[in-house]
């Protein structure tokens, strides 16, 4: 078996990035993949997350882009290469992986997706871009604007395609698909092939190799698991205190954006180095917050589902199931944030009495083994998890609220303003509240539907 990526077929150019970044030799999926994807044929790889599935088709894309351009003239609107991801936070992070072996070859890279302003995005569409990392919903919106076309797509990744049909965007890929040239060369990442993924591989991969390293459910060697079993909602909140005070990173996975952002504000004002990751955070708040856990600024991120897939940072010690999810695939990928790389690293279900059926359910389904303990803040396992304490950190300053300014006095001689039952005078057009009900929104008034948050929050 090839033991480097020189003997893998990888090009000389793109060693030094690489070694750089401290990679020395490949992973399983890399050393599977890397021959057929080089080689140009269409790629269906399977493996878990955190196998290493980025750096497997970042190095064909570069490498077959850079030995035909090597920096040549771009084209306003016409990328060359399209990954399409199925949240910000991945597409961020899969471009970090592609920018260093792009920038050796002279190429660029941009990324596209919702949430911010597309300003920027279509200026540099504009420019010209090689490699183009999207999510679908906000390229699907670019398209339509004609601000680019993907006729000049030579090789199309889908990475979590599993991801992408668990949040409903396959009818938007399958577009998107439709819209790159029917000869350029497809690979295709994913931990499953359900829920619709082998129709995309059926229509528009041509005579794949199939490469399946381990699939969802392959246990991690260097991962263990346990399952601490609380008497109630008060035991629950110390052994999660207890758990947060270590001195590593940890991530600590809850149900909803709600709970997420409480919990970090109350463990802040406790002296822990806390962040949340949720949908309702801005995207500059999410990339802030993000790169604070990855620099160490803060220790311990809060999150929802939306960092089970998003979040690759390395030297993750603990992840901590706060809430239970509620199917197997999302324990596992959660539980993926840690022993990533080769590492260790430990994974806890916290447990209420109530949840003790469901959870052993899940974790068969998972095929993680484990003998469910009762523990309290004291307990010597949960000591042993913690490790190392932390210093506490100074609490956030406290924002004092605006005092409300002092009404305008009427002008000497004016009419005296009404005091009760006069209603403003509508602009010509604007749409009126009627009594008991609400005034139209902004989106309604300019005539357009208002979207779900959630359906904006995966563009």
């Amino acid at each position: 078996m090839p033991s480097t990526f020189a003997d893998l077929g990888v090009p000389a150019r793109l060693l030094p990035a690489l070694t750089a970044a401290g990679i020395e030799a490949p992973f399983p999926i890399q050393a599977a993949t890397l021959p057929d994807s080089l080689a140009g044929r269409d790629v269906l790889g399977r493996g878990r997350t955190g196998s290493g599935k980025t750096l497997a088709f970042a190095l064909p894309v570069v490498a077959r882009l850079a030995g035909r351009l090597a920096g040549g003239p771009r084209r306003s609107g016409r990328p060359l290469a399209l990954v399409l991801a199925p949240t910000r936070e991945l597409a961020t992070q899969i471009a970090a992986v592609i920018e260093p072996l792009a920038a050796s070859a002279s190429l660029t890279v941009t990324t596209v997706f919702g949430g911010v302003s597309q300003q920027r995005q279509v200026q540099a569409l504009k420019a010209g871009v090689d490699i183009l990392v999207a999510c679908p919903g906000r390229l699907e919106d670019l398209l339509r604007q004609r601000m680019l076309t993907l006729d000049a797509v030579e090789v199309t990744v889908l990475d979590e395609a599993d991801h992408m049909a668990d949040l409903g965007f396959l009818p938007v890929v399958t577009r998107l698909l439709a819209a790159t040239p029917a000869n350029g060369q497809r690979l295709l990442f994913s931990a499953t092939l359900d829920n619709g993924v082998d129709k995309i591989v059926n229509r528009f991969l041509d005579r794949p190799v199939t490469h399946a390293v381990d699939d969802a459910t392959s246990p991690v060697e260097a991962m263990s698991h346990a399952v601490f079993e609380v008497d109630g909602a008060d035991a629950k909140r110390r052994v999660l205190e207890a758990l947060a005070a270590g001195a590593d990173r940890r991530i600590l996975f809850v149900r909803t954006k709600h709970v997420a952002k409480r919990l970090a504000k109350q463990l802040a004002e406790a002296g822990v180095a806390a962040v949340d990751l949720q949908g309702n955070l801005s995207q500059a708040a999410r990339d802030r917050n993000l790169a604070a856990f990855s620099d160490g600024s803060a220790r311990v991120l809060v999150a929802t589902d939306v960092a089970a897939r998003g979040v690759h940072v390395d030297d993750v010690a603990l992840v901590v199931h706060v809430d239970p999810p509620t199917e197997h695939k999302a324990y596992l990928h959660r539980s993926g944030r840690t022993a990533r790389a080769g590492s260790s690293g430990t994974v806890v279900t916290l447990v209420l009495p109530e949840q003790r059926k469901d959870v052993a359910l899940l974790l068969r389904k998972a095929g993680i083994t484990v003998t469910p303990e009762t523990v309290t803040a004291d307990s010597a396992s949960v000591a042993l998890l913690v490790g190392e304490r932390a210093p506490k950190v100074a609490p956030p300053a406290r924002v004092a609220p605006q005092q409300p300014s002092r009404p305008r006095r009427a002008p000497q001689g004016g009419a005296p303003r009404a005091r009760t039952g006069a209603q403003p005078q509508a602009r010509a057009g604007q749409p009126q509240a009627r009594p008991g009900r609400p005034a139209p929104s902004g989106e309604a008034r300019r005539g357009r539907p208002v979207a779900s948050r959630s359906r904006r929050a995966g563009r």
